[in-house]
């Protein structure tokens, strides 16, 4: 289905959100849609046809998600649209993704909401640290949603209006040093163990048994997958950054009768409509498999590959060695889980046991 044969718009249709499909009529055309997305209807009311408005349709399509972007432009006020604009355009140059755009649009705007009439660009470096400021004492906001805020804020006056840096003085609140959740390896098999559906097993190996983020787990495509050299190639990683990771040669086997069976066209692991898998799916995925298997943590997919990272460290493996499996910049960041694993701590006896 070539989609440039297509008009797409958005709309409604009975209170609902749908994707109206525009084409002068063909059969060819009629017959590709209809291959393509099977849910497609015809409104005989609008004569044209429409599919629902979900995310695999819009990803399918190459649509962007619903943002909130367009909501949040028609509260802002007259004298900060276009700063609100130029905002996005600029995070659009940047190539940021979907996450921190999401992030940095919605914590501007919480800046222009507040300022209502007022400029934004007439804004004073104490007016900033005022607003800061609020936003820790009377908000009650936490060091992770300040640390995006200032951010955000910084990136409109450096990037966008190419200010001098100007706000390395502001006070940013420290981090708290949490240690990451992980599940044990009796608990990992447990979890395997409730789980019949052959694409969603494999797709929790794989996250586990190769480390990875559940962004680039729904990423891998079928020609990244080099069985000879039992690699896996991970492309365009946070931080914009590829890298190989091993695969595993207990899940070989795994991954062959799941190719047989499934036939994936293009990613390994394919949504309803051809598109790649969706990361709320393999989140969906773990949690249930958490539920099945009683397992109270209060931990989400990511704990896989701090798992992972944590077993392989337990096994002997050098840090180096794992910061590139990761695909961490800084070996700071790796070794966090020298902090959880038991090998560095094992053979450190309490005193109350020599008494």
């Amino acid at each position: 289905m070539d989609l440039k044969n297509y008009n797409i718009l958005l709309g409604t249709l009975r209170n609902k959100k749908v994707i109206w499909i525009h084409f002068p009529f063909n059969q060819k055309l009629k017959n590709d849609l209809k291959r393509r997305f099977p849910s497609a209807r015809w409104s005989t009311t609008m004569r044209q046809w429409y599919l629902p408005d979900l995310t695999t349709i819009r990803s399918a399509l190459n649509l962007m998600e619903d943002s909130s972007y367009s909501k949040l432009y028609y509260q802002i006020h007259s004298n900060n649209k276009v700063a609100f604009q130029k905002f996005k355009e600029q995070l659009d140059l940047k190539a940021y993704s979907p996450n921190t755009m999401r992030m940095y649009l919605a914590e501007f705007s919480h800046l222009l909401l507040i300022l209502k009439h007022h400029p934004v660009d007439d804004l004073s470096q104490k007016r900033l640290k005022d607003y800061f400021l609020y936003c820790v004492k009377t908000l009650n906001m936490k060091e992770s949603k300040m640390n995006g805020k200032i951010n955000a804020v910084k990136f409109y006056f450096e990037k966008v209006l190419h200010e001098p840096k100007m706000f390395f003085d502001i006070p940013r609140p420290k981090t708290p040093a949490t240690l990451p959740k992980m599940l044990s390896k009796a608990e990992i098999k447990r979890l395997f163990s409730q789980v019949n559906n052959e694409k969603h097993l494999l797709i929790l190996k794989l996250c586990y048994g190769m480390g990875l983020r559940v962004s680039e787990i729904v990423k891998i495509k079928i020609h990244h997958i080099d069985s000879d050299r039992m690699q896996v190639l991970i492309t365009s990683a946070k931080g914009k950054k590829d890298r190989y990771v091993n695969l595993p040669e207990s899940v070989l086997e795994s991954l062959r009768t799941y190719y047989k069976n499934y036939r994936p066209k293009d990613w390994l692991f394919e949504g309803q409509y051809d598109g790649a898998y969706s990361t709320r799916s393999v989140q969906a995925v773990f949690k249930r498999a958490m539920k099945k298997a009683k397992i109270r943590k209060q931990i989400g997919i990511h704990g896989l590959r701090h798992s992972y990272a944590t077993h392989l460290l337990e096994s002997g493996a050098d840090l180096r060695f794992i910061q590139q499996l990761l695909g961490h910049h800084s070996i700071k960041t790796t070794q966090i889980y020298t902090h959880v694993s038991k090998s560095s701590t094992s053979n450190v006896k309490s005193p109350l046991d020599t008494l």
